[in-house]
Formats: C-alpha cells, sequence, structure tokens
C-alpha cells in the first residue's frame, strides 16, 4: 500500500512505552530518514518520499530498502544491523511492532551507540590517534577486498556521470560566482580526460565495486571492537557502484578538509600498504577534489532550499569549492630518501613529512622495514627472524622501494623513502630512479652519536623496527662510503628538520 503520511507513524514511535523499553526517545532527523533512539536500540524510519535518488514512497519500495540496508551494512558491521520490524496496525485500529494486522510501515533495528564515539565527534574533541586511524585503513582495504566486483561502464564514464551531476547542481545554486563555476569545471574535465585511461584500464581489472558509496567522519564509530563503518549508500546502487580508490577519498578529504591532514596520510599509506594499490595514487587528489565538489553543491543546493541565515552554511559551500579548486592544481613530481643507522629517527621524519609533500593526500610513504615483513607475510608490529635480514633479502628490499617508487612518480606523486641506506649502491639506486624520471631527488643522511642511537633503541617500544643493540652495533661496524646526500643533525626538533626539509625539496 502507498502511504503519503506518516504522521501517524512517528508519533507511535515518538513513545517510548510502544518499545517496551524505558527512557526517552531521542530523534534524529535527515532528509530521507528518521531515526528513533532508546535505550540500546536504533529504529531507523525510511520517510515516505520519491526523490530523484531514492524512493521510498511505498511499503514495499521501504520495506525493500530496508531489507537492502541490513543487507549491505552488515558486509561491514554485522553485530550492528540486527534486522528490520514492521509496524502493523491492529484491528482495533492501533498501531504495534510486529502484529498481526496491516503492514503499514517498516523500520531497521541496530543497536545503539553512543554519539561521542563517532569519528566526527571525536575529531572535533581531539580523540582520534594514529592507532586508531591505522585501524581503520585495514577495515576499509579488507571491506573492498570483498565486494562485489561490478562491470557496468568504464571507470571514466563512472566519473564523468559524478561530474554532470555537480555541473548540474552548480547550475541551480547562486552561492558560486558563475565565473568561478566554469573555470571550475573546465579543470575538472581537463583532469578527467588526464585519468581517463587509468580509470578504464581499473575498471577492467576489478577496481569498480559496490563500496560503501558514503565513506566520511560521521559515518565511522568506534566500538569496543575497534572502528567500524555504517549507514553505506543503500538505496541506489549506482551511487555507491565506484572505484574502490574514490570510495576512500570521501574519508581522506573529510580528514584534510577538517584539518588534519596527518590522519589522512597515514589512511592513504596504511591502506596502500594493505593493498598494494600504488599505481592508484595519482588518482587521489582527483578523486578527492571531485568530493569536495560534491559537498560544496549539495552544500549550496540545501541553502537555495533552506536559505543561510548566519551564514555558515555558505562559508562551508565556499570552502569545499575552493578546496576542490586547490585539489586540481598539478604538483611537481618529487622524490626525497631518508637515510640513516638505527635510532637517528628516520621513521618519525618521514611520518612528519608525507602529509606536507605533494598535493593532498600527500608523498606516499616507503618504508624498508613494512617491505620487508610484508615480502614474508609478517604484521607491521611482529619481529622477523634474522634470516630475513640476509644481504640478498636486503637487495631485494631496495629494489623493491626503487621499483614502487617509479610507479607513484610516474603517476606525478611525491615520494618519500625511508631506510637506513648505509650501502652505496642502495644510495645510487634509488638516487637513479628520480634521474630516471626527471625529477628532483632531495638525500638526507641523519646523523647522532653512537650513543645517543644506543639510546633511544634501548627506549623505544616494539615497533615496525626490528632494531637492537647488537644490530646497531653491526651497522657501526661497516664502512658506509662517501654518503654524498645533505647531512642533518638527528637531534634537532621534528618541526625543524621538517622545515629544512621543505626547503631542501623546494616545497618551503
Amino acid at each position: 500500500m502507498e502511504i503519503h503520511d506518516q504522521s501517524a507513524v512517528i508519533d507511535f514511535l515518538g513513545k517510548a512505552e510502544n518499545y517496551g523499553f524505558s527512557g526517552p526517545v531521542k530523534v534524529i532527523e535527515t532528509h530521507i530518514s528518521i531515526v528513533f533512539l532508546i535505550d540500546g536500540r536504533a529504529f531507523k524510519l525510511k520517510r515516505a518520499v520519491k526523490l530523484p535518488y531514492a524512493d521510498f514512497s511505498t511499503y514495499d519500495l521501504r520495506l525493500h530498502y530496508c531489507r537492502r540496508e541490513v543487507e549491505l551494512n552488515g558486509r561491514a558491521t554485522p553485530d550492528l544491523y540486527l534486522g528490520i520490524r514492521r509496524i502493523t496496525r491492529e484491528a482495533d485500529g492501533h498501531l504495534v511492532f510486529d502484529g498481526d494486522g496491516e503492514p503499514v510501515d517498516v523500520l531497521v533495528e541496530m543497536t545503539r551507540f553512543a554519539q561521542h564515539d563517532l569519528f566526527d565527534r571525536m575529531a572535533q574533541e581531539g580523540r582520534l590517534t594514529t592507532a586508531i586511524m591505522e585501524e581503520t585503513a585495514g577495515l576499509v582495504a579488507g571491506f573492498h577486498a570483498t565486494a562485489p566486483v561490478i562491470h557496468a561502464g568504464s571507470g571514466s564514464a563512472n566519473l564523468a556521470g559524478v561530474l554532470d551531476i555537480n555541473e548540474a547542481g552548480f547550475a541551480t545554486s547562486h552561492v558560486f560566482p558563475p565565473g568561478d563555476v566554469k573555470r571550475l569545471a573546465g579543470a575538472f574535465r581537463e583532469a578527467w580526460r588526464g585519468h581517463a585511461p587509468l580509470m578504464d584500464r581499473r575498471e577492467q581489472d576489478g577496481r569498480v565495486r559496490l563500496c560503501h558509496g558514503d565513506l566520511h567522519l560521521r559515518n565511522l564509530f568506534m566500538s569496543p571492537a575497534g572502528p567500524r563503518m555504517f549507514d553505506c549508500i543503500d538505496f541506489n546502487d549506482q551511487i555507491a557502484t565506484v572505484d574502490v580508490l574514490y570510495d576512500l577519498a570521501f574519508l581522506l578529504m573529510d580528514l584534510w578538509h577538517r584539518g588534519f591532514p596527518d590522519f589522512a596520510n597515514i589512511v592513504m599509506n596504511r591502506y596502500l600498504d594493505r593493498t598494494g594499490d600504488d599505481e592508484g595514487h595519482a588518482l587521489l587528489p582527483f578523486f578527492m577534489a571531485v568530493r569536495a565538489a560534491v559537498r560544496a553543491h549539495v552544500t549550496g543546493t540545501q541553502i537555495e532550499e533552506a536559505g543561510d541565515a548566519d551564514g555558515c552554511l555558505t562559508k562551508n559551500a565556499r570552502g569545499y569549492f575552493g578546496f576542490a579548486d586547490e585539489l586540481l592544481r598539478t604538483r611537481t613530481p618529487r622524490l626525497v630518501a631518508i637515510g640513516g643507522l638505527s635510532g637517528s629517527g628516520k621513521s618519525t621524519l618521514a611520518d612528519a613529512l608525507a602529509p606536507r609533500l605533494g598535493a593532498a593526500p600527500g608523498a606516499r610513504l616507503l618504508e624498508s622495514d613494512r617491505l620487508r615483513k610484508a615480502m614474508f607475510g609478517v604484521a607491521a608490529h611482529e619481529r622477523l627472524p634474522l634470516d630475513a635480514y640476509r644481504p640478498e633479502v636486503s637487495q631485494k628490499v631496495y629494489e623493491g622501494l626503487a621499483t614502487h617508487a617509479a610507479e607513484i612518480l610516474a603517476g606525478n606523486g611525491a615520494v618519500v623513502v625511508d631506510a637506513v641506506f648505509d650501502r652505496a649502491e642502495d644510495r645510487r639506486l634509488i638516487q637513479s630512479v628520480a634521474s630516471q624520471a626527471g625529477i628532483p631527488f632531495t638525500g638526507i643522511w641523519l646523523d647522532a652519536d653512537a650513543a645517543i642511537l644506543m639510546a633511544r633503541i634501548a627506549a623505544r617500544p616494539q615497533g615496525q623496527s626490528d632494531a637492537t643493540p647488537d644490530i646497531l652495533e653491526r651497522q657501526l661496524s661497516k664502512d658506509i662510503g662517501d654518503i654524498g646526500w645533505t647531512r642533518l643533525d638527528a637531534t634537532t626538533p621534528t618541526d625543524e628538520l621538517v622545515q629544512k626539509l621543505l626547503f631542501l625539496a623546494g616545497e618551503a
């Protein structure tokens, strides 16, 4: 049956006694749904609306999409989505849950979590951490690995459709100057043409999948078991069928725009470490720009429909617009190699530098320790056996670093390579990558006294590096030859080292 007025259902759901629970009912409304929170449960009602991208106008459609919501979100968070609940009208005219009478509406029942556990709230309150973002990257990578592959057109056509929607959205808004809109649209089309071959190749390789579709900070939360995603696009498979990196790009864009470039860079690097999708690094600034433009025109449309009394929405819309414009600007590819003996602080410096080098989401960070452990199928924080450090293995590690760096540079990206580089042939190899690509190279060697290096190794907790005092002793006994790179004092504060490096790399 068709329902045009849900007021009786909404009134029913607003009363605690109808659930058999105690306590107040909290209501959260969006343009397509209403969520009722009570006790340890959340009940999500789809509005009886028919929009260009979502049709919930009949009971049967709402039933179908409620089932779809549970099915699709259950891929990532099965413990959150408990199932569906019907609302029926009994013979006496009263509404009840799952009765024997006529069905009038349907809801999704979920386990309730605290609003302060949403990632956008955690970001505002400074509670996101590097460890949380690394775990989130693994969560998304694992989700994408099992998402269904969809072949329904070329990869470039998939993104061209989003550009069409953006242009139509901007055309209906008075927030953005027409000249700026025209210029941005031209920049998008030019970037799209440049990336089209890669996007098409990725679609052919199965990188276009039925993804989450709406992966921003407000659709992630911290559960007792770790980060979880929810509220995927369940009402329109076409919107959610995208390149996996376009799916990831929403999260990267949201983090960067909110002022967390370090976290965006961490998520990107840990995701690529997990997936090996280095070729796709070239697309991320473009994909992030598209996501920012979507946010800009959607906010602009909201202003047209409901106004903006305090000007906050206009500021946000123009901020996203400007961010999209910034992301589309071409940046010079660069290669920075950071070497030094164990304990010199290479990884700390590389982590701090990567978000500040190249276009957002920053430089691809290639680390010898991570690559070596990946070769042996060992997690980053597990220790490798000594056999993994044989010279022939180390040679393969450095060759792998060079290969990955060349792939990123071929897509005009920036690369930071973090390794000991205590052999002249390894330093020559990484420098030759930049030479062959015809791009600037910056080689840095971090110097520190042996006593300082030894104290640092002894004090630090077990991490991705397996360095021990014995390993450092062997490094100190080597003749590392003429370094030929810029030597910096490893005891200098990290912020100062980053500024020096940015100046040397031409990015200051």
